[in-house]
């Protein structure tokens, strides 16, 4: 049997980092992109047309505890759907499922659920695996993490909750001034595990060896770390200077002030990922919700504990991205690969997934002028359309 490819015709489409008008995106029978070309009506006699939206690679979030009411510590298969179909509606296609400081059970549970779902299969946007953050933490940066539940640094024990995530923990963080701290970063780079640093207070000297160690970057910028000072450059300084050093940002404006967010971007570049941290309250209305151990307030948007600490967020990444290209008065595309391609980077899936080209895998958005989202597709798989539309044979004049 021959396959007939599937092929979407859009005003515009984003190949790699470049705007290809009237353009043709073909996929193969795997979901996989076969082809990227200008329309040609003799060539494209059959396509979908998808009229005027322009077509961009999925964006990925790397770093999101959970959304409409639902958490990843909640062990459940329909609350990691829930969340997978939301996000599938505001243009991400893939997740990283991240877990609080919490007790044992509770974080094995958790890492047990994201396994099993991701196998099983979302409806959305597809799970990559699991973040474990916390509990390897020190106090005086917690944020919204219980510190009766911090612990040292374990390679025994991380590679017991590797083993229960059956090896779909794909990202580890820790503060680097735990004991023990570099021998477990090199552990768990042997073993593909991404390494962020957070919420600590490292010396400059300390992150900077971390770094060196094989960790990836830093956690959530600004934010649970010692911050930059010039006689103390801290956590900031050292993650933000590293060549290696992949810098999560929450651009919510609560979080980080823009003026803030632009220095780091000054420094750091393309290295700058854009991440969401947001939580249950996502997406819903003002009023008491928990974080993990934690009872919080959402007013407005902003998710406080009872100490006014910021917990999580409510951001969405189409949100994230509007803000970054307002605030740093840069082009749509450059703000939305911080989305898509540098988190790809990031967990080293840039040869799948984070720009539409020839090769990759087909988690593609198509999206109006006002940044609304039209269709979400996974794998070339359509999981979110905003109005159906039928597939038309193109009309040649």
């Amino acid at each position: 049997m021959v396959f007939d490819p599937f092929r979407y015709r859009a005003q515009r489409l984003l190949h790699g980092d470049t705007w290809l008008n009237d353009a043709v995106l073909t996929l193969d029978s795997d979901g996989v992109i076969s082809a990227i070309e200008v329309f040609d009506c003799a060539k494209h006699a059959k396509v979908t047309d998808l009229g005027a939206v322009s077509l961009m690679p999925g964006m990925i979030d790397s770093h999101v505890h959970g959304a409409k009411g639902c958490d990843v510590m909640d062990a459940s298969h329909d609350s990691l759907n829930t969340m997978s179909h939301y996000f599938a509606s505001l243009g991400v296609t893939a997740f990283v499922a991240t877990t609080v400081t919490a007790p044992e059970a509770k974080i094995v549970a958790a890492l047990q659920q994201v396994a099993q779902s991701k196998q099983r299969g979302v409806i959305g946007a597809e799970i990559l695996g699991a973040y474990l953050e916390g509990p390897y933490f020190t106090e005086k940066n917690k944020g919204a993490h219980p510190t009766e539940w911090f612990r040292e640094l374990s390679t025994s024990e991380l590679d017991s909750l590797i083993s229960y995530s059956d090896n779909q923990l794909v990202t580890v963080a820790l503060a680097p001034e735990k004991r023990g701290a570099l021998d477990v970063i090199r552990h768990l780079k042997q073993q593909g595990i991404k390494v962020m640093l957070g919420h600590t207070d490292a010396s400059y000297d300390q992150v900077q060896a971390a770094l060196d160690a094989g960790a990836s970057g830093i956690v959530h910028c600004y934010n649970g770390m010692r911050g930059l000072h010039h006689r103390d450059p801290g956590v900031v300084g050292a993650g933000l200077t590293h060549a290696n050093s992949y810098v999560e940002m929450i651009a919510d404006g609560h979080h980080v002030h823009p003026a803030a967010i632009d220095v780091a971007h000054r420094c750091c570049g393309s290295r700058m990922t854009l991440i969401t941290d947001a939580m249950c309250a996502t997406g819903m209305p003002d009023g008491q919700y928990t974080l993990g151990e934690f009872q919080v307030q959402m007013q407005q948007g902003v998710v406080t504990t009872d100490t006014g600490s910021l917990a999580g967020s409510t951001l969405t990444l189409l949100q994230a991205v509007q803000n970054i290209q307002r605030w740093l008065d840069m082009p749509l595309e450059q703000a939305w690969l911080m989305a898509s391609l540098t988190p790809a980077k990031s967990l080293g899936l840039q040869h799948q997934l984070g720009t539409l080209e020839v090769g990759k895998r087909a988690s593609m958005v198509a999206i109006h002028s006002d940044l609304s989202i039209a269709k979400t597709w996974v794998n070339g798989r359509l999981v979110f359309d905003a109005v159906a539309m039928p597939s038309q044979e193109a009309l040649c004049i």
